[in-house]
């Protein structure tokens, strides 16, 4: 039981549940009368129907909806365990408890299987008061566990929607804002050409704000649209071999690699479950960061992978300048960046999409600390069809 049940039944047992109504399943007179008798004598204040039949019970516990249901498990024309298909075929969720006069071990593990809450024998009715109070609290227990798992779906369906809204507003955005900025960047670079030295040495420079302005501002609203179209324009999942991808990626890699004289290993990889073009998004900005963020020494770079549970797990390693401990989650927020704009040009746009790549496919991107220079990302995807958990975006 679990310690909210076990708090509860602390309480004085007599004021959990004074008030009961109670839908009494027996065709014995007598029994009946004497099952009141003990319940008024534990504390009960019980308002009570009888019956005897299938019909009878199905009309009364749709109309009086008891707090809990005795039943006889042998009567003449039915046995009381058939009322938890009843209750089942109603969509009733109320406690059944069965009162019999004897009940082999096989018939009361059916009756638990089938859903009774408990069964108590007649001749051990002193137990009865105790099972009711029992079946009503887990009774509570089901409906608030209930209620806090419909308020979690509702807010997951709110959070959904709402991370959808606003994905659909940076689409819009940034694809809408294309255009006129095309004309303003235009038209500040004609005025910078036709009128540079023509007027005084501040309007030369303040066309050049302008201009630089305006064209980052260009690259920043690509950025957003390439980071919002990562959950909209995902191609069909398949089987990605990732040797083939990563040399892909060297390939279009090659002016930088030569020119930094990097150089760049990777082991034997497998195949994954994804989208090819997002996968070699991955990999290109990972290897990207780590010819950008490099140090003295020319860069040398490692993709290596293992096996996880169902999934791979994949690690780049570079030597370059690395990142502080304390920065490790921000360098995944969309447009966070660590250093300036002169020192290394971006928009800080490229983990952030890796991150939701990644997680696009069940899996996690993190850095994992390293003494010294240099960073290791990792990040796992999942190995097969039915291990892919796809993430709405």
């Amino acid at each position: 039981m679990s310690s909210a049940a076990t708090r509860l039944e602390r309480r004085d047992s007599t004021k959990f549940k004074t008030k009961l109504q109670l839908l009494l399943v027996e065709d014995n007179a007598d029994d009946a009368a004497l099952l009141l008798h003990g319940l008024r004598k534990a504390g009960f204040e019980v308002s009570n129907s009888l019956v005897c039949t299938a019909a009878d019970f199905r009309r009364h516990v749709k109309d009086e909806l008891p707090d809990i249901i005795l039943a006889d498990y042998n009567l003449g024309e039915w046995r009381g365990v058939e009322t938890l298909e009843i209750l089942r075929s109603e969509g009733l969720d109320i406690p059944v408890i069965m009162v019999t006069g004897a009940l082999g071990d096989v018939a009361a593990v059916k009756c638990i299987k089938d859903g009774a809450t408990d069964y108590v024998l007649k001749d051990g009715l002193a137990r009865l008061p105790e099972a009711i109070r029992r079946a009503l609290l887990d009774k509570q227990e089901r409906a608030l566990r209930h209620q806090v798992e419909d308020d979690l779906a509702r807010k997951v369906d709110e959070l959904a929607r709402s991370n959808a809204d606003l994905e659909q507003f940076a689409y819009v955005a940034s694809h809408d804002l294309q255009e006129p900025l095309r004309m303003v960047v235009a038209y500040t670079q004609l005025l910078s050409e036709r009128y540079r030295g023509k007027l005084d040495e501040n309007a030369d420079k303040f066309l050049g704000y302008a201009s630089e302005g305006a064209m980052r501002m260009q690259v920043l609203i690509k950025d957003l649209l390439a980071f919002s179209r990562v959950g909209r324009n995902g191609g069909a999942s398949g089987a990605v071999d990732c040797n083939a991808v990563v040399d892909e990626v060297l390939q279009a890699l090659a002016s930088a690699i030569q020119e930094s004289g990097a150089v760049v290993t990777h082991a034997e990889l497998p195949a994954v479950w994804a989208d090819r073009t997002q996968v070699a998004q991955v990999f290109q900005n990972l290897i990207g960061n780590a010819l950008k963020f490099r140090g003295k020494e020319p860069p040398s770079i490692s993709v290596q992978v293992e096996k996880a549970d169902q999934q791979w797990l994949f690690d780049v390693t570079d030597n370059g300048i690395g990142i502080a401990p304390e920065s490790a989650e921000n360098v995944f927020v969309i447009f966070q960046r660590l250093h300036t704009r002169t020192d290394y040009p971006g928009n800080g746009i490229g983990l952030a999409i890796c991150k939701k790549i990644v997680e696009r496919y069940g899996g996690r991107i993190w850095i994992e600390p390293r003494a010294g220079s240099g960073t290791t990302f990792k990040f796992t995807l999942p190995a097969r069809a039915d291990d892919r958990i796809e993430v709405q975006p």
